[in-house]
């Protein structure tokens, strides 16, 4: 197998170590690593692959002799060093906003669009980690019928804002939980106990930038020049994993069995091309939840005195297990599948917990 001289630009940060983490468990075969970050972070030793390697000022000369440079910079590191990285023979796959709309650059999620690698002149971008999430998930759609609009509702992990959002989340809770105040410096307002319902600047008619990401980079991605998306971001007290809910309309209409099917298909190409392609460790799982009574739905399902509403009814009738789920019971799930020694053979498959609701044969 190839091996390949890898460097990753902002190696020191959030996203650079992780990059480093990643490229170890997928077992990529590296012959160097080279970690590049700012002069300061110069001569730091970082851990990969059992052993250490360490950091290298950023500077043009830091790019020769690499095949691939993985950028996790901001957007100005990022265009300040592409000419170099490009001139010194490797490839650019770069994750800042830098170039997602450059017309001379793809924009990729290898799921969707892989061959528009193939043009690439250098430079490859990946897009907004909403954008990634949220396409993925309704690509088996579009490929039914072409998506003609999206609206989003995205509720995002204070990791999204690099590494100080996390440590500034656990320092007001910390604060807080001894009556003290806490200023806050990574976000514009105390995040711990909140929600803060604007990401980015203003971008256009009422919108942040954050949230016109997905518009503009699900146009080039789906190949849908007209696609209309209206999205609202807002950032959420979680450490880490963004949270999306979607409503899609399809040019044509498609039943409720076929998008399903669908779904659950893709999940079983997914497994197969990802694991064959790239690494037989790479599982591709899909839960599909049930009926899950929670305080956003109890209003719906319950009237005041505690008693069903109709709703209820129908849907207990309709539930082998006569009971709504809860949350835990949807967690257990998710945790069984991210454990490897319980679950690291399980790929391709559906899994529903919905207490029988799917297999009642009433339905």
């Amino acid at each position: 197998m190839k091996q390949f001289k890898v460097g990753i630009l902002g190696a020191t940060g959030a996203v650079g170590r992780e990059m480093m983490k990643i490229l170890e468990e997928r077992k990529f075969p590296v012959a160097e690593l080279r970690p590049i970050a700012s002069e300061r972070s110069a001569g730091t030793k970082l851990p990969f692959n059992g052993g250490e390697v360490e950091v290298v000022a950023a500077a043009d000369s830091a790019f020769e002799g690499l095949d691939l440079v993985l950028g996790a910079a901001e957007n100005d590191i990022a265009k300040q060093y592409a000419p170099a990285i490009v001139k010194a023979g490797a490839v650019f796959v770069d994750n800042s906003s830098a170039f997602r709309l450059d017309k001379d650059v793809p924009l990729v999620i290898p799921e969707i669009n892989p061959e528009d690698v193939k043009w690439h002149k250098g430079i490859i971008s990946n897009p907004n980690c909403t954008t990634i999430v949220s396409l993925v998930a309704i690509n088996a759609l579009n490929q039914l019928s072409p998506i003609e609009s999206i609206v989003a509702s995205s509720y995002q992990a204070v990791s999204g804002a690099g590494a100080g959002g996390p440590i500034e989340l656990m320092a007001e809770v910390d604060a807080l939980s001894r009556g003290e105040s806490y200023q806050p410096k990574v976000f514009q307002y105390q995040i711990a106990y909140n929600v803060i319902p604007q990401i980015g600047g203003e971008a256009f008619e009422g919108y942040t930038s954050e949230e016109m990401k997905m518009q503009n980079e699900g146009r080039k991605i789906l190949h849908l020049p007209d696609l209309k998306v209206s999205c609202t971001c807002v950032r959420v007290p979680v450490v880490r994993s963004h949270s999306v809910s979607i409503v899609v309309r399809t040019k044509d209409k498609i039943s409720v069995a076929d998008a399903k099917a669908a779904i659950a298909n893709y999940t079983k190409y997914m497994a197969a091309e990802l694991a064959m392609k790239f690494s037989p460790e790479m599982r591709v799982n899909a839960i599909v939840p049930g009926f899950l009574l929670t305080n956003q739905n109890r209003a719906l399902l319950f009237n005041e005195d505690g008693t069903a509403t109709p709703r209820t009814d129908k849907i207990l009738r309709s539930t082998p297990m006569g009971r709504f789920g809860e949350a835990e019971e949807l967690l257990g799930a998710v945790e069984w599948l991210l454990d490897e020694s319980k679950a690291g053979f399980v790929t391709g498959v559906t899994i529903p917990i919905d207490g029988g609701f799917s297999a009642y044969s009433g339905v």
